[in-house]
């Protein structure tokens, strides 16, 4: 079977090598919120379908004893800090503290010692403390999850290979509203930014290394 003509031209230039997964680990979880869960605010594709297999990597997660952070989108009650990204999408500035399209969905619902991440650009890491917070708990491996795979979690991965973390995404785990976006990043990441793997592969991966 003869790679795709875009395929061989990234293997001939050197792209898509694979990254070595060294412990200790941290689990990033990536806007799982419910106005992300409902496909009539910002939801739809296989969103739910990667919700439902990250409980999986959840509970592996807290068993390891890994890190674990959250992130959400939340703008000021008055608008106040409004930016580009809620130019582009208005719709973001519905999301409030306390708005219920905001909160985490509740069966991935933080526990006390899991860093909640509140932002209002697209990456996990830009402005806030979680490069510093993954780095005081040793973190090198920073597997991640979330929706939406070409939005929010492409810009977090790729910030979290720029803070020198070594991130891995774990494809079944990430959704997006659209499966053409959605399959493309995975792609783009797995050569240029990441590890990309199902969740199966990572727990053969880990156990492997272990």
């Amino acid at each position: 079977m003869h790679d795709a003509p875009d395929t061989a031209v990234y293997r001939q230039q050197g792209f898509g090598a694979s990254l070595r997964l060294a412990p200790p680990f941290g689990l990033l979880i990536v806007d799982f919120v419910e106005g992300f869960a409902d496909p009539a605010v910002f939801g739809g594709g296989n969103i739910p379908q990667a919700i439902a297999r990250t409980h999986g990597l959840l509970a592996l997660a807290r068993a390891q004893g890994w890190p674990v952070a959250h992130s959400r989108i939340v703008y000021a009650d008055d608008d106040g800090d409004a930016n580009v990204f809620s130019d582009k999408v208005p719709g973001m500035l519905t999301l409030k503290e306390h708005s219920p399209a905001s909160a985490i969905v509740a069966s991935l619902a933080p526990r006390a010692g899991e860093l909640v991440v509140r932002k209002n650009v697209p990456s996990a890491f830009f402005g806030t403390t979680l490069a510093p917070w993954l780095t005081q708990r040793g973190v090198r491996t920073l597997v991640v999850a979330g929706c939406v795979t070409s939005g929010c979690v492409r810009a977090s991965v790729v910030d979290a290979m720029c803070w020198g973390f070594a991130p891995v995404v774990v494809s079944d785990c990430v959704g997006d509203r659209a499966i053409g976006p959605h399959d493309a990043s995975l792609f783009d990441l797995a050569q240029k930014y990441a590890e990309v793997l199902p969740l199966e592969g990572l727990r053969s991966r880990l156990a492997l290394a272990g």
